[in-house]
């Protein structure tokens, strides 16, 4: 799997995690969410693993020690990602992006 195939697949687990979820009176939060979510995997296949964005990622460590294995984000990745409930696909990777890059400065 390439790693933005990887990415993706993250993306659209995180997805099928919000559709799951139940939560009294979240007044739809998890299923615009999982819409966003959904968009942002369709919207990163479109992206080709020459893109800076894999570059980033691969450097942050979130393909393993080597920048080969299966997407696994940091903390402060995955909390942004699980909080991601609208925007435009290219957003939440930018957010990502910065997030990495600010973390490591």
């Amino acid at each position: 799997m390439s790693r933005i195939a990887s990415v993706a697949e993250y993306l659209r687990a995180q997805a099928r995690r919000r559709l799951d979820r139940v939560d009294n009176r979240d007044d739809g939060r998890n299923a615009r969410s999982a819409l966003a979510l959904l968009d942002a995997a369709v919207y990163t296949e479109s992206l080709g693993d020459d893109d800076p964005l894999v570059e980033v990622l691969a450097e942050a460590g979130c393909f393993g020690p080597r920048g080969y294995g299966d997407f696994q984000p940091g903390e402060q990745v995955a909390r942004l990602i699980r909080s991601w409930e609208s925007g435009e696909p290219w957003q939440l990777l930018m957010a990502i992006r910065f997030a990495l890059q600010t973390s490591s400065v």
